[in-house]
C-alpha cells in the first residue's frame, strides 16, 4: 500500500474516533437528545446494513439475488459505512475465505502474530494500513469489477464519503431549527460517531470472530461464534455458522442466535425484492458438527 493510501486509510480511522472525543464533549455540555441519537441509529442501520446485507452476504457471496437496482442500492449504502470501495471491500473479503486464518489472509490474527494481543490488533486495525484493497479484482471479483455500474460506485467512493457526513449534518441543520449548533450535532453523532461505531463493529468480526468464543462444526478454520456482538452487528458475529456454510443467508442457525440481517432479507423476500435465497437445513447443519469433545 502506498505512503498517500496509508494517510488516507488513517485518516478514516482517526477522523471519526476524534468525533468520538468530540460526542462526549457534547454529552457533558448537554447538547445531545432524542433527535441526534434517533438519526444516529437510523443511520447506524442504513450504512451497517450496507455492508452486512448488501457488500456481505449479496455481492460478497450471493446468499441471494435481487434486482439491479437493489444492488446498487445497497452497494452505495455499504460505501456510506466508509469501509472502503465496493471492489475492494468485494475482493478482501473473498480473499479471507479463500486462506482463512493461513497465510495470505488479508487480517487474520493467527498468522503474522502467532493469535496474540499484537495479532488481535493486527486483525482489527493493523492489517487497515498494510494489505486493504491489495485483493486482484481479477482474481476475487471478477463479476463485481465486470458490472460497470459497479465500478461507478467504486470509483464514487470519495463522494460517497462526503455524502455520509454531509447527510446527517443537513438532517441535524433541518431537526434542530435550521442552526449550525443542529448541523454540528448531526455531523457529531450521525456522521462521525456512527462511522466510528459501524467501524469497530465490523472490525471485531475480523479480529475477536477468530480470536474467542464458541464453535460447534468442524472446520479448519479459527472462526468463532459470538454472542454479545450479535445485535450490534446484526448478526454477523454468528462468525463460525458463516464460516462454515457462507452462501447460507442466515448466519444464525439457532432460534437465540439473533441474525437482523436475515430478518431483513426475510422481509425484503416477502416484498419480492430477493428470492433464491439459499437456506441451510438441519441435516446439512448436523453433517458438519464436531464430534464430540473436540
Amino acid at each position: 500500500m502506498s505512503k498517500q493510501a496509508q494517510a488516507v486509510t488513517l485518516a478514516g480511522v482517526i477522523v471519526p474516533f476524534l468525533g468520538f472525543l468530540a460526542a462526549i464533549a457534547l454529552t457533558w455540555n448537554g447538547l445531545v437528545d432524542g433527535s441526534d441519537l434517533a438519526l444516529l441509529a437510523v443511520m447506524y442501520v442504513l450504512s451497517a446494513a450496507g455492508v452486512t446485507v448488501g457488500y456481505h452476504r449479496l455481492l460478497t457471496h450471493r446468499a441471494f439475488r435481487a434486482h439491479r437496482a437493489t444492488r446498487l442500492t445497497f452497494a452505495v449504502l455499504g460505501s456510506l459505512s466508509v469501509e472502503g470501495a465496493v471492489l475492494d471491500w468485494v475482493a478482501d473479503h473473498r480473499k479471507h475465505h479463500a486462506f482463512t486464518d493461513r497465510e495470505g489472509d488479508p487480517h487474520s490474527p493467527h498468522v503474522e502474530h502467532a493469535g496474540g494481543l499484537a495479532g488481535l490488533w493486527y486483525a482489527h486495525m493493523g492489517w487497515l494500513v498494510k494489505t486493504q484493497g491489495l485483493a486482484s479484482y481479477e482474481r476475487y471479483a471478477k463479476d463485481i469489477y465486470e458490472d460497470r455500474a459497479m465500478r461507478l460506485v467504486s470509483a464514487l467512493f470519495p463522494l460517497l464519503v462526503a455524502v455520509s457526513l454531509v447527510l446527517p449534518a443537513a438532517a441535524g441543520f433541518a431537526l434542530h431549527g435550521a442552526t449550525l449548533e443542529g448541523a454540528i450535532r448531526g455531523l457529531v453523532w450521525a456522521g462521525l460517531v456512527r462511522i466510528f461505531l459501524v467501524h469497530h463493529v465490523t472490525w471485531s468480526i475480523n479480529s475477536v470472530c477468530h480470536f474467542s468464543g464458541s464453535r460447534r462444526f468442524a472446520t479448519r478454520d479459527r472462526s468463532t461464534n459470538v454472542a454479545w456482538l450479535a445485535i450490534p452487528s446484526l448478526g454477523e458475529s454468528w462468525h463460525h455458522n458463516h464460516h462454515t456454510f457462507p452462501r447460507s443467508a442466515r448466519h444464525g442457525f439457532r432460534w437465540y442466535e439473533l441474525d437482523l440481517s436475515a430478518a431483513i432479507i426475510a422481509v425484503m423476500e416477502r416484498l419480492g425484492l430477493a428470492w433464491d435465497v439459499v437456506r441451510v437445513d438441519r441435516d446439512r447443519q448436523a453433517a458438519r458438527l464436531a464430534p464430540a469433545g473436540e
